[in-house]
């Protein structure tokens, strides 16, 4: 087994679901690097290549390790998206009626103090907004008087 089918897969189920604070983030991939490097008595060892190139995919010439930050932000992603394609879901269902009764997830504005997991989903859709399409359609889902 290697090193990035180990240490890398450690932390994906609590990545799915909390938002990880950037410290954590960054200490796991220090991990994760320490451990590829090596370290003896405390001391680095040479790095022949450096991190940014080592995380490129192998596509692009790396060695496709994770960068851990964006990893979270991918996976909390996908639960926001799992809340708009599946509306009719107990989870969506619960969400809506707390945070959104009267609008779409899209529209919202992130106010107060939510909770972590209204956090995580909240990170993720930061990253889903920027890939989406938005498409007029029949026009009954557009609001004019929402500004951007």
């Amino acid at each position: 087994m290697t090193i990035k089918s180990v240490a890398q897969a450690i932390p994906t189920y609590v990545m799915g679901i909390f938002k990880v604070p950037a410290a954590l983030s960054e200490d796991l991939t220090k991990l994760v690097r320490d451990f590829w490097w090596g370290v003896e008595h405390g001391k680095r060892k040479a790095q022949w290549i450096g991190w940014p190139k080592l995380i490129r995919t192998k596509h692009e010439g790396g060695l496709g390790f994770r960068d851990m930050r964006i990893f979270n932000q991918a996976l909390l992603a996908r639960q926001a998206w799992r809340l708009l394609q599946f509306p009719k879901r107990l989870r969506a269902r619960t969400l809506k009626a707390k945070y959104y009764p009267n609008d779409s997830l899209i529209d919202i504005v992130f106010t107060g103090n939510p909770s972590s997991t209204w956090t995580a989903i909240s990170f993720g859709l930061e990253l889903l907004e920027r890939g989406i399409v938005w498409r007029v359609g029949d026009g009954k889902q557009i609001h004019i008087y929402l500004a951007r």
